[in-house]
């Protein structure tokens, strides 16, 4: 592409200087030529003016015609010799006196002059020397003679020659400066392109760090930061897809996890009952194991549903009264709370929330049920609902055992316990707090989680809308 440019603007760059110069070189020959034929002819008409006056004063001195056109052409002839002027004179298309050295010859034919008047003009060539010919009849009575006066003009068509030669000579030397310069030019302009190309090929291999160096504030330095930011966006787009594709990888391989040991619980009692002879109370603590772990696939099932169903369907928003949501919250723990013996407080600073009751209700209920599981036997729990920084927050605060920073990160992934052993003996899911982001975020609401070893936890929930 850089070739082909180059050689395309350079061939038609010296279509146009050297056209030029053949343009300048020959309107400037045309003008000399011009002046000098403009000279020939003023020139022309004084000698024939003086020449017919010079004949008539011979002839009246008793000359005849012959002798003083003779002996006036001589000496003309010796005049204009010295100003590089060639003279003829003619009779009827007969060259009479001509110069004597160059033969006669070599002289074009004598022109016929119909009228006196007429004069004509030409370029002609005479032992390799150019002339301006001008040719015209004399005066009447002597109008049967035409003299032909020949200017040389060798020294224009010679300076004209070294004029065209120089030009040429110095538009060579530009004209090699100037492809120097397109081709530093079309190399500051397709370094950018290649650059992207080098680039685009970088990242279509998967190398997606690869930039493009930035100089200048021109187009093309808008364009390597328009690139620069095309691949950032590419590069990270690739990153979240990667994050994604790995955070659905784990979700598989935690829910086969999960699935597997309930599942393997439900066969091993069920092989338990058909197989062996048991008694009664063995049989109904082997059912209890089986409707137990049951439940527990239940209760993943239904998470998993409440969650597909919430990708999929858009949220119809109103205004809850505070009263009503956290009434329902009360309600449905207070009996959990009684038999742990946890004393649960409610408290809230605003009248209405603009939110989905059921699905809030949802989250609340999720995230005071951790923290009874944080806290235990004899543990507190609170809810507050207030506006912080002019925005709606409610708060859910336990003085349980608490997490570490690094349980913090990923306690909203799914399947994730706290417990590095995996117990089970709480008989959650680990799908509670995953549901609760994503409730949060189609409320457009951030859930955040701060937490001290021992001392407890604190999740919050800020609406970002009013």
């Amino acid at each position: 592409m850089k070739s082909r440019t180059f050689l395309l603007t350079f061939i038609l760059f010296l279509l146009f200087f050297y056209s030029g110069i053949l343009l300048a070189s020959a309107v400037t020959l045309k003008n000399n030529l011009d002046s000098s034929k403009e000279r020939s002819l003023r020139e022309h008409y004084f000698i024939v003016s003086s020449y017919a006056k010079d004949l008539n004063a011979l002839e009246n001195r008793g000359a005849s015609m012959d002798e003083g056109i003779r002996s006036l052409y001589r000496s003309y002839f010796d005049f204009y010799s010295k100003q590089k002027v060639i003279l003829t004179l003619s009779r009827e298309g007969q060259q009479l006196y001509t110069d004597s050295m160059i033969q006669s010859d070599q002289f074009p034919a004598a022109p016929l002059i119909s009228k006196a008047s007429d004069r004509l003009v030409s370029t002609e060539k005479l032992a390799e020397m150019k002339y301006i010919r001008v040719a015209g009849a004399m005066p009447v009575p002597y109008d049967i003679y035409v003299l032909a006066y020949y200017y040389d003009v060798s020294d224009i068509y010679s300076s004209w020659n070294k004029m065209t030669f120089m030009l040429f000579a110095s538009g060579m030397l530009f004209c090699g400066l100037l492809a120097v310069c397109l081709l530093l030019v079309l190399n500051r302009v397709f370094k950018p392109l290649q650059q992207i190309s080098s680039a685009s090929r970088s990242i279509a291999q998967g190398q997606y760090e690869d930039r493009i160096e930035l100089k200048g504030h021109d187009e093309l330095a808008e364009m390597a930061v328009s690139f620069n930011h095309m691949a950032e966006e590419i590069q990270s787009q690739m990153r979240q897809l990667g994050e994604a594709a790995e955070q659905k990888q784990q979700f598989i391989d935690n829910l086969a996890h999960e699935l597997r040991t309930p599942l393997t619980a439900i066969y091993g009692y069920a092989e338990y009952i058909q197989k062996v002879a048991r008694t009664e109370e063995d049989k109904l603590v082997a059912t209890h194991y089986i409707m137990s772990e049951s439940r527990r696939l239940q209760n993943i099932a239904y998470r998993l549903l409440d969650m597909a169903t919430l990708r999929g369907n858009k949220m119809e928003l109103s205004n809850v009264h505070m009263g009503d949501l956290v009434g329902g919250v009360e309600q449905a723990l207070s009996m959990k709370a009684a038999d742990q013996d946890i004393q649960i407080t409610y408290e809230y600073h605003f009248d209405t929330l603009l939110c989905d009751a059921d699905l809030m209700h949802v989250l609340l209920v999720n995230l005071m049920d951790n923290a009874m599981k944080a806290c235990g036997s004899n543990g507190s729990i609170k809810l507050v609902a207030d506006m912080e920084n002019e925005h709606k927050v409610i708060s859910v605060q336990d003085n349980g055992r608490g997490m570490t920073e690094e349980h913090l990160v990923h306690i909203t992934e799914a399947f994730y316990r706290v417990d590095s052993s995996r117990s089970r003996s709480d008989g959650g899911a680990g799908l509670g707090l995953t549901l609760c982001k994503q409730i949060a975020v189609h409320h457009e609401a951030e859930l955040s989680f701060a937490s001290v070893q021992g001392l407890g936890t604190t999740a919050k929930l800020t609406f970002t809308s009013p």
